[in-house]
């Protein structure tokens, strides 16, 4: 299992400070970074391969960028610009966003959203792969060639909790991102219908990337309770509510990992044999000493991972 971080969004605001981040990840051991694209910020893409030109070595992406933003072509110029900048070294995370946020900022309708996200891959894939596409369907059309062509397929993972979702991420994608979502809910529902998919459309092993929000402290209490308040939202967001209440939690701090060293590496260690391939670690400590003993914990971890980017899945 590999050891990557990801990026707090108000870091992307400054892409000298993101190089910062980036460089100090690498520096850590870290395998990947990966950014949030907020929707109301800067393009995440763009954002991360900006500051990764300068830091060799490690992988990054988006976790994710939401595709009712972007049109599947310009999403494809955007990726493969991305990993031309990068050296081979991006991957693209994509995302439906929710209800809410395309209905309420973009206006669009949000009513089936899986099949959205099938034809939004029927135009993105075959330009990630060969640069070219020709597809007619409900939701797109597209006859395209574009002149920038990828050095090697970018690979794409999709943010699915759903069983539709994690049919075409497994059968269509080369994984998936997991937020919020807990080990019981990861071994019982989305490793197996994942890697379901993938063994029937006859594709790799997917990766599964768990992001969940970590802190190594001496006072767990005080940090669960303000990681509570942070993240209130996501239990009012229908997709996440769910996958909480599958992990049979009241909350995201629930499915945090916070504790002393001992507690954090023995549960992040867990989720390994759960069939998860990275762990993404969104650090939220606020005092300095609990987010260096976090970090280091993270790089000791780190070191006995595969970490080396060349022998991470780019399937």
């Amino acid at each position: 299992m590999r050891i990557g971080v990801a990026m707090a969004e108000q870091i992307s605001s400054s892409i000298d400070q993101l190089e910062d981040a980036v460089r100090q990840a690498a520096e850590d051991g870290m395998s990947s970074v990966w950014l949030t694209d907020p929707v109301y910020g800067v393009d995440a893409a763009t954002a991360i391969a900006a500051a990764a030109r300068s830091v060799p070595q490690i992988e990054v992406g988006t976790a994710v960028a939401p595709v009712y933003f972007s049109h599947p072509v310009t999403m494809a110029r955007q990726a493969i610009t991305a990993d031309l900048a990068t050296g081979g070294r991006f991957t693209l995370g994509l995302g439906l966003s929710h209800q809410l946020i395309v209905e309420g900022m973009l206006h669009l309708p949000y009513e089936k959203p899986a099949s959205y996200m099938r034809e939004y891959l029927a135009v993105l894939n075959p330009l990630l792969t060969d640069g070219k596409v020709s597809y007619k369907g409900r939701e797109f059309s597209a006859d395209v060639q574009l002149l920038a062509r990828p050095t090697r397929p970018v690979p794409v993972l999709l943010a699915a909790m759903a069983p539709r979702m994690l049919a075409l991420a497994g059968s269509q994608a080369a994984g998936t991102v997991l937020w919020m979502t807990g080990p019981k809910t990861i071994s019982e529902h989305i490793v197996p219908r994942i890697s379901e998919a993938a063994e029937s459309a006859q594709r790799p092993s997917p990766r599964v990337l768990c992001i969940l929000p970590v802190c190594v402290t001496d006072d767990p209490q005080r940090v669960r309770r303000r990681t509570a308040e942070l993240l209130a939202l996501y239990n009012t967001l229908p997709a996440y509510k769910a996958v909480l209440d599958r992990e049979g939690v009241t909350g995201p701090a629930d499915v945090a990992i916070i504790g002393d060293a001992e507690e954090v590496r023995g549960r992040i260690q867990a989720l390994a044999p759960l069939g998860v391939t990275d762990f993404i670690a969104g650090e939220i400590a606020e005092d300095p000493d609990e987010s260096a003993r976090t970090r280091a914990l993270l790089s000791d971890l780190a070191d006995g991972a595969l970490t080396p980017h060349a022998r991470s899945s780019r399937a």
